[in-house]
């Protein structure tokens, strides 16, 4: 069973039993093209979720025939002189979205169909703990090819997941990427066959969702935050969480299933 904890508008959010949320970008029309409307809906959205007691894993899809277009080109063309201010705004609401992702302590988990383009698609992706793509799914990061530049933290997270190299011709050449490649680059974590997408997605995030809530949440936290990091500079904080999710009820649950060769339950605290 599930719960509508966002039933209509640009961004729908439901919330299973189970503690796994599944947020929908519902401009299907639009091929999920985000303008200022989608992406204040987008951070409603997320705040909704890191508020959610309940919620232990989120999954991100996309209505319609692709995940995320990226950007509203027609909106941003109509924009004329006013196109700066605009993007601004545009921008800002897509920044605090992506650090939302990064930030939340439950695992994202976003599943690729059709296009992920600009900072909106591609963007989120690479904000998202675990991405998993349809065969047939296609990745453009494209900012350059309209003259402007990568947003959502893609400057610093593709360089990550790809290499230098890689990334400057990504940005710099825009070319398609196909699933299977982005699998290789590292970009997506599996792919699987289009028709098979969403339950796989919805079994990843399960899965998520029944593991120890608080020990993923802090291992989400140290990786995020040691991307700019010394290895020496991380061992005292990878000390203090260690020893702090030892108080915890699934910390001892998970010691006891070991001894007892059993599967753990785990509850989230």
């Amino acid at each position: 069973m599930s719960e509508a904890l966002i039933a209509s508008g640009l961004v729908l959010l439901d919330l299973e039993d189970g503690g796994l949320a599944r947020l929908r970008l519902n401009r299907p029309e639009a091929s999920n093209g985000m303008d200022v409307p989608l992406l204040r809906a987008l951070h409603e959205a997320l705040i909704r979720c890191q508020r959610e007691p309940r919620l232990r894993a989120l999954l991100v899809t996309g209505e319609g025939r692709n995940f995320c277009a990226g950007g509203d080109v027609k909106t941003f063309a109509a924009q004329g002189e006013r196109l700066p201010d605009y993007l601004r705004e545009a921008t800002a609401w897509l920044q605090i979205a992506a650090s939302a992702l990064m930030r939340l302590p439950a695992p994202v988990v976003t599943a690729v169909h059709g296009f992920a383009a600009g900072g909106g698609g591609f963007g989120l992706v690479c904000a998202s703990d675990l991405v998993i793509a349809g065969e047939s799914a296609k990745f453009l990061l494209g900012a350059t090819r309209v003259g402007m530049a990568p947003d959502a933290g893609g400057s610093v997270t593709l360089a990550r997941f790809v290499g230098l190299r890689k990334a400057m011709e990504i940005a710099l050449l825009n070319p398609t990427i196909g699933a299977a490649e982005a699998l290789a680059l590292g970009i997506v974590n599996r792919v699987v066959p289009d028709e098979a997408l969403l339950d796989e997605a919805l079994a990843l995030g399960r899965t998520l969702a029944a593991a120890p809530t608080l020990a993923l949440a802090a291992t989400k936290r140290l990786i995020w935050d040691g991307l700019g990091a010394t290895v020496e500079a991380r061992l005292p904080e990878e000390a203090r969480t260690v020893s702090e999710l030892s108080g915890t009820v699934d910390a001892r649950e998970g010691l006891a299933a070991v001894i007892e060769k059993r599967t753990p339950r785990f509850v989230g605290r």
